[in-house]
C-alpha cells in the first residue's frame, strides 16, 4: 500500500510540474510579432524573468501564467522587475507591448 501511495504522489507531482511553468517568449516588434530574440520555458510564480546584458524587447508573448503578469520597461530604475511595472496582465496566455519609444527588459510572474 505505502508503494501505491507513492506512486500516486510521484505521478500528479510529473503531470502537474508543466502546468507550474510558464512560457515567455520575447518579440522583437510590438504585439508579438517579428523576429523571437528570446523564450524561457520554464518561468515560474515568484520569480523576475529579464533579459542579461542590456537586451531587451517590444514585446513580450506568455502562456500558462498562474496568476498574473507584470512587465517593466527597459532601462535605469525599471530593469530587473523593478520600481513598478507599466502593464499587468492576468492569468493565461497572452502579449503585452511597452508603450511608444520605451522596450521591455524584465516580467514579473505572480
Amino acid at each position: 500500500m505505502p508503494f501505491n501511495i507513492a506512486f500516486i504522489v510521484t505521478a500528479l507531482l510529473v503531470f502537474a510540474s508543466p502546468a507550474m511553468s510558464a512560457k515567455i517568449t520575447a518579440f522583437a516588434g510590438a504585439g508579438c510579432t517579428g523576429k523571437i530574440t528570446s523564450v524561457n520555458n520554464n518561468a515560474a510564480a515568484g520569480q523576475c524573468v529579464f533579459f542579461t546584458e542590456g537586451g531587451s524587447a517590444k514585446s513580450f508573448g506568455y502562456s500558462g501564467v498562474p496568476h498574473k503578469i507584470s512587465f517593466f520597461e527597459s532601462g535605469g530604475a525599471h530593469d530587473r522587475c523593478s520600481n513598478g511595472a507599466f502593464l499587468t496582465l492576468g492569468a493565461g496566455s497572452g502579449c503585452g507591448t511597452a508603450p511608444a519609444g520605451f522596450n521591455v527588459e524584465s516580467v514579473f510572474l505572480s
